[in-house]
């Protein structure tokens, strides 16, 4: 291994850009907007499907990041075409195109069921219990 890789497997986490540290969305542009707000909301409820911040990849992150990215915008063009009660044809091939990017990378991150509750209710856990054996 020769040192210039050494050096860079082996980068402090002060020498990493602010968006890979985490304190900047996207670099140069304020994260206050309800642009960037929006994103950074759906970026995090995608990283909670998948599992938290530990169990997401890299690669992961950045198919969300894209997925999050797609949807603020679907998002945009859908109130655009509620204010003016109609979508032009141009609009909307963007819109389809677009939409069916984000089904794309968000299959490739797994489109996840969400677990079922069956805790049994208080009334049903209490009647079994009083059937019971002491």
């Amino acid at each position: 291994m020769s040192a210039t890789t050494s050096a860079v497997t082996t980068a402090k986490q002060t020498h990493r850009s602010r968006v890979t540290n985490g304190t900047a969305l996207l670099a140069g542009v304020d994260g206050r907007s309800v642009w960037a707000r929006r994103l950074r909301d759906l970026i995090d409820l995608h990283v909670s499907d998948l599992g938290g911040s530990a169990a997401v990849s890299a690669a992961e992150r950045s198919i969300v990041r894209r997925a999050a990215t797609l949807t603020v915008e679907l998002e945009r063009l859908e109130t655009t075409f509620a204010l003016a009660g109609a979508a032009s044809a141009q609009d909307l091939d963007l819109y389809q195109r677009t939409a069916g990017n984000l089904r794309r990378l968000l299959e490739s991150i797994g489109l996840q069921r969400r677990a079922k509750d069956i805790t049994p209710d208080l009334r049903d856990y209490v009647a079994a219990r009083a059937g019971e054996p002491a």
